[in-house]
């Protein structure tokens, strides 16, 4: 899910003093409430910057270098950047919200609906094709910054969610791999054939119920929030069926047990059962494929999703994104460090795919001349994924208002049907009805 806001251990937050400068667009507009710039009498006034962002070293040492080659370009901007594992970043971001000490920019995930609901993202429109060029940026990335008209959100990479396959597997099994065009149940056949002909220990799925969700719903013409029109996006009776779905091929045998996903969880690939080749799919974002498939000698391959009535309805997501602080002083600061972001070609072969795939044409193209095997597996899926949404295509979606909390409750009601302490139907029911009361506590 929208994204869906990973989870790591808690660890202590670790600050690292990163400088940088910007670059791309037109940057010799004035802004009033910009002290960067400069003429040509007069020298650029110093101007300092804070960004935060969440991550593991490798991600710190990345931004660190993109930050360093910007400020090679921009020398009076410095950027003073912050940085922690998911868990407890964003009760390190909110609290200095609430103290008014915000990063100029920082990182949002899926959750970016609940910041710009609350009034304190930077209104970016009045950089757009100054500052900020978006330009080559995909439409589906700029629709998914943009709320009430305003552009609030620059996505800083792209997925497209897929089927991660063991193929190793499949062939010990004596199955075919699935081709484009399946159906959920093939994928319910498939899975329990897995489990049945590899014998003990083995699984034919992961357990998607929560992340999987969304995608249920768009492919039955739903959505989780229809923020058009400021409501949920779908009733309880919507999505019984996908959760009666993986009850009932839980209860078949074809799903990893529940106590086993608890201990093993998908989204951590150090425990990953498809890492250990216990586990032949699972539902992933396109960026974590190399992860996945570093750690193991079987060769991995990424399917698209069994479709529905409405087709697949995967897209270009955002995986993250940076938004502006709406009290920075240094607003074209602010959008010009996020051109450097998403433009400028050393940025893109110093980020890499870290955080997805560019999120604009002719960096992608850059990166794939020299991608690596594993690195053209996810291009080819995610141009895949494009084409195949210019011919069905779905309205961007977002996660509801309380993100966090609708994440919790999503995945204890995945857990309490699991271990049997729900049926469906009552599972359902108090999922739906919690879900409603935190959509009205979040707006």
């Amino acid at each position: 899910m929208k994204k869906k806001a990973m989870v790591g251990a808690a660890t202590a937050l670790l600050i690292g003093v990163l400088t940088a400068c910007g670059g791309g667009g037109k940057t010799n507009s004035a802004d009033p409430g910009s002290s960067g710039g400069g003429s040509a009498n007069q020298p650029a006034q110093q101007v300092e910057l804070r960004m935060m962002w969440w991550g593991d070293q490798k991600r710190a040492d990345r931004t660190n270098a993109a930050l360093r080659k910007f400020e090679e370009k921009y020398p009076n901007i410095k950027v003073v950047g912050e940085f922690s594992p998911q868990s407890g970043y964003f009760d390190k971001l909110n609290t200095q919200i609430a103290s008014g000490t915000a990063p100029d920019v920082f990182f949002l995930g899926g959750n970016v609906v609940d910041y710009a609901n609350k009034g304190v993202l930077l209104d970016l429109e009045p950089y757009k094709g100054n500052e900020l060029d978006l330009s080559d940026m995909d439409q589906a990335m700029i629709e998914y910054g943009t709320f009430k008209g305003k552009l609030q959100h620059v996505s800083a990479g792209a997925n497209a969610r897929g089927i991660l396959i063991n193929t190793a597997l499949f062939e010990k099994a004596g199955i075919p791999l699935p081709a484009d065009g399946w159906t959920w149940d093939d994928y319910a056949r498939i899975s329990k054939e897995l489990t049945e002909k590899l014998g003990k220990g083995y699984y034919g799925t992961y357990d998607f119920t929560y992340d999987g969700m969304d995608i249920y719903l768009k492919q039955n013409g739903k959505q989780l929030y229809d923020m058009e029109n400021a409501k949920l996006g779908f009733e309880e009776n919507d999505v019984l069926p996908w959760f009666t779905f993986w009850d009932d091929l839980r209860k078949q045998g074809g799903v990893v047990p529940p106590e086993l996903q608890v201990s093993n969880p998908p989204g951590d690939t150090s425990k990953s059962l498809i890492v250990t080749g216990k586990v032949a799919m699972g539902l992933i974002p396109s960026n974590q494929f190399a992860a996945h498939q570093n750690l193991i000698q079987d060769q991995l391959a990424l399917v698209q999703l069994p479709r529905g009535p409405k087709g697949t309805a995967v897209v270009f997501e955002s995986s993250q994104g940076m938004s502006g602080y709406a009290k920075t002083k240094h607003p074209k600061e602010v959008a010009m460090l996020m051109n450097f972001w998403i433009n400028d070609p050393d940025a893109a072969q110093i980020l890499g795919n870290d955080r997805g795939v560019p999120v604009t044409s002719k960096m992608r193209a850059l990166l794939e001349q020299n991608a690596s095997p594993m690195d053209k597996i996810v291009y080819d899926y995610t141009s895949k994924v494009s084409e195949a949404n210019k011919k069905e295509p779905v309205k961007v979606s977002y996660n509801p208002p309380g993100a966090a909390e609708f994440t919790k409750l999503a995945e204890t009601t995945v857990q309490e049907i699991g271990f049997g302490r729900k049926d469906v139907k009552t599972g359902v029911h108090d999922f739906y009805t919690g879900l409603v009361e935190i959509f009205k506590s979040n707006q």
